[in-house]
């Protein structure tokens, strides 16, 4: 951990950061991965919410 000190005698730490990136755009594989799993939620929610109305 980096520490500085001010004219005033003051601790100042500060977080090590990290090297910056550009994302890169989701590949053909990846996006069809990411629908399945939006689908998947989305079927999960609707059967939560048909199971509230069913309880009560």
């Amino acid at each position: 951990m980096y520490t500085t000190v001010n004219e005033d005698g003051i601790l100042n730490n500060y977080a090590n950061q990290s090297e910056m990136y550009y994302a890169t755009y989701p590949s053909s594989k990846q996006q069809s991965h990411y629908a399945l799993q939006g689908a998947v939620a989305t079927l999960f929610v609707t059967a939560l919410i048909l199971v509230a109305f069913a309880a009560s």
